[in-house]
């Protein structure tokens, strides 16, 4: 059952805590890498058959794989998916930068190119469940950033076939180039690249503690999008809230992983008991209800805080990943909360919205890390290049300023890269 817990009765340390996974995988994530760094696709082919159970002869899928897989699917899946692209789109292409060009100064150009990244790698996580809102959450801004190509990797299944929904998805995003290969092996391959799989420059994607750990070893050798933890929810309702709608939220993202959190906030307790005996009610008719009970037991809280004051402050200090605000007039908090990943707004909208139609990204900063870092979206596919140009007459006005700044830091060469061209003139 899940906790309760009275903000005034309880330490800080006992609300934030959050369940750590025990394994130690970084060891066996540096063995995995380095394996694939030796032997390339022949070590994929046999972490194919150790994990996934598929003896493969052929990493890639091929066009045929993925137009029968499209046919598949039941055509009214195809067009909600088409539908949420679309929306995914509508929101990311406001999120395009420009170049900049200053030249105010006489005789001097500055400026910024944007300029995306050559080649991105998409991990989809396989296993318990198949995510086509992944491929489109991630693939999408990177066309639209302009990455020339998108390389995803997700695990076969024991037949050596990708999920049918997998593979529809990315033909609706424009992924051609996929990969049957998961786990720390796939993000290896990414990283180094193979005889089949191609190096890339950035990885984005969530997976389990082995992928995360992965992406981790192999950050500064590629740019990576972030290091995901469990997934996690916090609904910040007042006693006006439906009982029934809450549980239901919560177990949204309980229902993912044993490891996921799922947190109440509210300033009343009457709410706060019918919750809690919602949940009771809800979580034996899911599908998967030992991995949602596990993570109500393990990770869900449900916290009385004195007034929706002191919620926000609960909420700011737990930056979580999803925040509903379940209350009237949520515009009305909305610049009072400055740590979450992503904000759903008001008593109609789920964070199930978030997951797969709104537009919106659904990958997003987790364990905290929202007080510093932001959802996944087209500047994780960019970079930026600076440029200056200054005239012979330009740089006269400023190269003894230049000189004395370098000697201030003991860098006599710097200085005399500045004035020598004056001196030149002057001769």
């Amino acid at each position: 059952m899940i906790q309760i817990l009275k903000y005034k009765e309880v330490s800080k340390e006992e609300i934030f805590a959050r369940t750590e996974p025990a394994v130690n995988v970084e060891a066996i994530v540096t063995d995995i890498i380095e394996d694939v760094k030796a032997n390339g696709d022949r070590a994929l082919l046999a972490y194919c058959e150790k994990f996934d159970k598929a003896k493969l002869s052929d990493l890639q899928v091929s066009r045929q794989e993925i137009d029968e897989a499209v046919a598949a699917v039941e055509p009214e899946f195809i067009e909600i998916l088409q539908k949420a692209a679309a929306n995914i789109r509508k929101f990311h292409e406001r999120q395009k930068r420009s170049s900049f060009i200053i030249n105010d100064t006489d005789g001097v150009v500055i400026g910024q190119k944007i300029i995306p990244v050559d080649r991105a790698g998409l991990y989809v996580p396989g296993g318990t469940a198949a995510y086509p809102s992944t491929v489109l959450m991630d693939s999408i801004p990177a066309k639209i950033a302009g990455c020339r190509e998108v390389v995803m990797v997700t695990p076969p299944n024991a037949q050596g076939k990708i999920n049918p929904v997998i593979l529809a998805a990315a033909k609706i995003a424009g992924v051609v180039k996929i990969f049957k290969v998961g786990g720390a092996q796939a993000i290896a391959a990414l990283a180094y690249g193979t005889e089949s799989i191609p190096k890339v420059d950035k990885i984005v994607g969530p997976g389990n503690a082995f992928v995360a750990e992965a992406k981790k070893q192999v950050f500064g050798k590629v740019s990576i999008d972030m290091i995901a933890g469990p997934s996690e929810i916090l609904i910040l309702a007042d006693g006006a809230s439906d009982p029934r709608h809450l549980a239901a939220d919560l177990l949204s993202q309980a229902e993912h992983d044993k490891m996921a959190s799922a947190v109440l906030v509210t300033d009343s307790e009457a709410l706060a008991a019918a919750v809690s005996l919602e949940l009771e009610k809800q979580i034996p008719l899911l599908e998967r209800a030992e991995i949602a009970r596990a993570s109500i037991d393990s990770n869900g809280k449900i916290i009385v805080a004195e007034d929706l004051r002191q919620a926000i402050d609960i909420i700011n200090a737990l930056a979580p990943e999803h925040l509903e605000l379940c209350v009237d007039n949520p515009f009305d908090y909305l610049d009072s909360i400055r740590h979450a990943g992503s904000i759903f707004m008001g008593r109609n909208c789920p964070e199930a919205l978030g997951d797969y139609f709104a537009g919106p990204n659904h990958t997003l900063p987790t364990g905290g890390t929202a007080k510093f870092s932001s959802p996944l979206g087209v500047d994780d596919f960019i970079k930026k290049t600076q440029f200056t140009y200054y005239t012979r007459d330009a740089l006269k006005q400023v190269a003894k300023d230049v000189a004395y700044f370098a000697k201030a830091e003991g860098l006599t060469a710097h200085a005399r890269s500045a004035v020598i061209r004056t001196e030149e003139d002057d001769a």
